[in-house]
């Protein structure tokens, strides 16, 4: 006989889309849906109306209501589009809206890719380049305001280097941002509730004992004005019952552990939920091997962040509780198609009848020379 696969388009995509990157989450998945043949349905946040307005604008000017539509709407709306009865439903999302997303998808029993965020860490090796490392780190974290599903969550240091590390941070804030509070290429929180819910975050750490460095280079009075910003901020050694260690953090707050070995860095990861991205920056390529082998994550990117979700060619996922599925590349395509598979049967009638009943002493003897 011959076997075979054939991929076919599933049909119609549903596709629920965070505020943080309104455009590219909504039309990036768009070329595993449509290359896999698909038709795709676009629900924007109603946290970004002025994105959402253009976004259907341009969709209704160069694509037929059959090929890709926009849906827009508030909180209800998104309620209702998830229990639709899509093909597949691709949620970008908080892990807190996810088990609604699930719940709301389980009625039409709908296949679900969920790309979700939590605690991305960051190893620092001793072996790294401390300045370089900081830089990059430091840039990651307040790209967006560190509003990024990927965004570095939390970093674990040499306990030896650590004032190192904070101290090349702030340089690099400094450089990067002379001010801050009017300053354009600094990003203010989305709005209010997820300011202070921030906010919140840091006088829990203060109350507990955490040592915090506000990164705050002109010495700008955050207390009245327009915009929702935070200064950068490092907390030193926080105590995992602290809010900020339980919950993604999804602003320009950056805890700093310490550790002695890596395997104590490696244990502390593994602990924890499986996060959407894993970064180590080092030149020990023995224990980056330890690192990647040992431990269990979306992605990875090595010397750098975030940069693995920018490779077309990669899958871009997560594990566990970071979601389910992926977009991009071959992975991509084959999530958004049913993989049919099909057996052609070559004539081989002596034997098929062989198998039949009534069974003879001929079929047992080929049985028995097949089990010794």
């Amino acid at each position: 006989g011959r076997a075979s696969i054939k991929y076919q388009p599933i049909g119609v995509v549903g596709n629920v889309v965070p505020w943080n990157f309104p455009f590219n989450l909504a039309f990036t998945p768009l070329g595993s849906i449509f290359a896999a043949g698909n038709r795709c349905i676009i629900k924007p946040s109603e946290y970004t109306p002025h994105c959402t307005q253009l976004m259907k604008k341009l969709v209704e000017q160069y694509f037929d209501v059959t090929e890709l539509a926009v849906v827009t709407g508030g909180p209800k709306t998104g309620e209702i589009f998830s229990t639709m009865p899509f093909d597949h439903l691709l949620f970008t999302g908080s892990t807190s809206i996810a088990p609604h997303v699930i719940r709301g998808s389980a009625e039409n029993i709908m296949p679900l890719t969920l790309e979700l965020g939590g605690k991305s860490p960051v190893i620092v090796s001793q072996s790294a380049n401390m300045k370089q490392t900081a830089d990059r780190i430091m840039f990651a974290k307040t790209l967006n305001a560190g509003q990024i599903c990927l965004a570095p969550d939390y970093i674990m240091v040499p306990e030896d280097q650590k004032e190192t590390f904070s101290n090349l941070a702030m340089d690099s804030i400094r450089t990067m941002f002379p001010t801050l509070k009017e300053n354009q290429d600094y990003t203010s929180i989305i709005n209010e509730r997820n300011y202070d819910r921030l906010k919140g975050y840091l006088a829990d750490a203060k109350r507990k004992g955490a040592e915090i460095i506000e990164i705050n280079p002109a010495e700008e009075n955050f207390t009245q004005q327009q915009h929702f910003k935070i200064p950068p901020t490092l907390v030193i050694n926080p105590s995992d019952n602290m809010k900020l260690m339980q919950e993604e953090i999804f602003g320009p707050i950056l805890p700093i552990k310490t550790y002695q070995t890596i395997n104590e860095a490696i244990d502390y990861v593994n602990a924890h939920d499986r996060p959407l991205g894993l970064y180590y920056f080092g030149a020990d390529k023995n224990e980056e091997n330890e690192v990647i082998s040992q431990t269990i994550s979306g992605g990875v990117t090595i010397n750098d962040l975030l940069v693995h979700a920018t490779q077309e060619g990669l899958p871009f996922g997560g594990v566990g509780a970071s979601g389910m599925g992926a977009y991009n590349g071959l992975e991509g395509f084959k999530n958004f198609s049913h993989a049919k598979p099909i057996y052609r049967q070559t004539p081989i009638e002596k034997v098929l009848q062989m198998l039949r009943p009534p069974y003879t002493e001929k079929l047992y003897s080929i049985l028995k020379s097949m089990a010794s």
